[in-house]
């Protein structure tokens, strides 16, 4: 391809002026050394030696730009870093404001590319494609990926929040409507069938009417019948991976832990942060995410906020946030839910590896150098490492107490032990980090799935890559209102019930991409919970027996068979009181060991919220239900999160806990 051709610019105060192309030079047998940016910035006086030092120490260790470090320090400021930059590489500076990038350029190479590579196509001179960029050191490997029938290219500079904002001007439209549609559409909720989905759903309710109507004892020891299949491969599976989990503690235990590979350089971590309808957290998510130890420079972290939420938008514009924080506004569009966020957000992300906050989240200080080991220990086929959540209100009542012990058993036995088994991991909502090229290639989250979390573990299992969990803690707010954590457990609900629904389309391609193993695994985490959820009232309905009542089941099964029914639920119970109680063995959380019994009153909130889910599911499948945050946002001191609590799966069958 045609080498670039330098261009010369003219500025007037709101305008420029192209002046020909000027001529590329001869070819000779080697190019003069380019005047080093740091010694630019000292001869103008624009920093001091000792923060250039400085600079110059931590770029020998890590994968960033001196610019970058310069910045994010405070070392330096835009303007004078861009004069420095269009010095060094004798190029122009342009105002992409004043000055707007032609549209059909943008559309030729993509706007989705030019947000990643923080460059935009500004104008054709001459036969020459005018490229403004925030990245002059990549601009020669940038040319040789863009379009060669709009080569030759020229080089102009524009920083990088002008670059953002100039195509969000020119191209939002398109930039939001990919984040909705970045999944294929076989993998995706988008193509469901609504109206057939509810014909069906309909006719299902009908059918069972009828048949206990026509035939009740029948039809009642059916549903009976799946019920308890449920449960009892539910069960079976979290004591299996409970006991998985608990047997690889103690291996570690006996372990000498080898020494971890050294890091040659230290990479970008991008973190999202979703927010919605949030008044007063941005002060505190700040001071929570500012006790990180990652490099400064290292953490690219954007708050990302819906267009129509004025709410957070006016918090974070009285925020005082530091340069390694910064807003992503999400244009409004016919839906409005978190994986459309993130996936809007994921092209203004600079990292290679791509991180999930909640908005209450307090992370513990190491949490970003731990994740960043494990990613360098382990090959690439390990695409994504989940955190470990906890929660730093659990005495505010007992519906937090539950809520925090279900929480541990989920997040320290339930999904490391299904990683052991080699399972699929259902993924929480927060506390997730992934390798960005992985991320991408599945096409990120499915913007219209309201777990999108869980269904991006199914597809990454499906596509070959593995999940982790990982030994770091983020504390997070427990929802501690009865009818704000219906809400919340529904919409998980939901979630599973349209991911179980996407990804069984087509069992038999289902069955080849996981296996047997893990194809059983999905069936019973996620209808298997669903089942439980929906039909707990059938199996309360026993006890009944053991109240003098009669039971429909008494006509189908004899009496021995009765008893051995009424055992196994006896021990179903005990297998979650037991591993409750080791799951809240650790120091922080010895408090709740007399808790644990009561978890068996604390699901029936579960049944209401599984028929909600139902209901949404048909009528308002893509509806969002929020959950609040800030009600009793009160850390301790410190760090701010729990790490000690050890746990266990403790949910009646499979039911899954997961993240807000």
């Amino acid at each position: 391809m045609p080498a670039p051709i330098p261009l010369r610019f003219i500025h007037r105060d709101r305008a420029a002026t192209v002046v020909a192309p000027v001529a590329p030079p001869r070819l000779v047998a080697s190019r003069p050394a380019r005047v080093p940016l740091g010694q630019i910035l000292l001869e103008s006086g624009a920093i001091s030696p000792g923060d250039l030092l400085k600079a110059l120490a931590l770029r020998d260790r890590q994968e960033v730009r001196l610019g970058d470090i310069l910045l994010a320090h405070g070392w330096v400021s835009d303007r004078d870093l861009m004069a420095a930059l269009a010095k060094q590489w004798g190029a122009a500076l342009v105002d992409l404001l004043a000055e707007r990038p032609d549209p059909r350029l943008i559309d030729q190479i993509g706007a989705e590319t030019c947000l990643t590579q923080s460059m935009v196509p500004w104008r054709r001179v001459g036969g020459t494609t005018v490229i403004a960029t925030a990245r002059p050191e990549d601009f020669h490997r940038l040319c040789r990926n863009l379009p060669q029938e709009l080569g030759p290219y020229a080089m102009v500079l524009a920083p990088e929040r002008d670059i953002h904002a100039a195509l969000l001007g020119r191209r939002q439209t398109a930039l939001i409507r990919k984040a909705e549609a970045r999944v294929r559409a076989d993998e995706s909720c988008r193509t469901r069938d609504a109206g057939r989905l509810s014909r069906l759903a309909f006719g299902a309710m009908g059918l069972t009417a009828a048949g206990l109507m026509a035939a009740p004892t029948l039809v009642f020891a059916l549903l009976f019948g799946w019920a308890v299949l449920t449960l009892v491969l539910g069960t079976g599976l979290k004591l299996a991976a409970f006991c998985a989990e608990m047997i690889a503690q103690k291996r570690l235990k006996r372990q000498i832990p080898a020494p971890s590979p050294a890091i040659a350089r230290l990479p970008i971590v991008s973190i999202m942060v979703p927010m919605f309808k949030e008044r007063d957290i941005a002060a505190r998510l700040v001071r929570r995410l500012s006790r990180l130890s990652y490099p400064r420079e290292l953490l690219d972290i954007l708050l990302v906020v819906e267009e129509e939420d004025a709410t957070t938008r006016a918090a974070l514009a009285a925020a005082r946030l530091p340069r390694w924080m910064r807003v992503v506004t999400v244009p409004a569009g016919p839906i409005k839910t978190k994986p459309r966020a993130l996936n809007f957000a994921l092209s203004f992300c600079r990292g290679s590896i791509i991180g999930v906050y909640d908005a209450e989240d307090a992370p513990e200080p190491d949490q970003i150098h731990t994740v960043v080991r494990r990613f360098h220990e382990r090959g690439p086929e390990v695409a994504c490492l989940q955190g470990i959540l906890d929660y730093y209100n659990p005495r505010t009542n007992w519906l937090s107490r539950c809520f925090t012990i279900e929480y541990a058993a989920w997040f320290r036995a339930m999904l490391p032990g299904l990683a052991r088994l080699g399972l699929v991991v259902p993924l929480g909502g927060t506390t997730l980090f992934f390798r960005r090229a992985a991320l991408e290639h599945l096409g990120g989250w499915d913007a219209h799935n309201v777990t999108e979390d869980a269904d991006l573990g199914i597809r990454l299992a499906r596509y070959g890559y593995r999940t982790e969990l990982v030994a770091t803690v983020t504390g997070e707010e427990a929802n501690c209102r009865a009818l704000p954590w219906v809400r919340q457990r529904s919409r998980w609900l939901k979630g599973y019930a349209m991911t179980w629904g996407v990804h069984m389309r087509n069992p038999v391609k289902l069955w080849r991409d996981l296996g047997a193993w893990r194809f059983f695994g999905f069936q019973v985490l996620f209808l298997g919970s669903l089942s439980q959820y929906l039909l707990a009232p059938v199996l309360w309905s026993f006890w009944a027996i053991a109240l003098g009542f009669w039971h429909p089941i008494q006509a189908v099964l004899p009496p021995a068979a009765l008893h051995l029914l009424g055992g196994a639920f006896i021990v179903t119970e005990l297998v979650n009181i037991v591993v409750g109680l080791w799951a809240v063995r650790g120091r922080e959380h010895r408090h709740l060991m007399a808790w644990v019994p009561t978890l068996h009153f604390y699901f029936p909130l579960g049944a209401l919220a599984g028929w909600k889910a139902i209901y949404e599911v048909i009528v308002l499948p893509f509806y969002w239900d929020k959950t609040t945050h800030g009600v009793f946002d009160v850390p301790p001191s410190g760090a701010g999160v729990i790490a000690t609590a050890v746990t266990s799966p403790l949910v009646p069958a499979a039911i899954p806990a997961r993240a807000t």
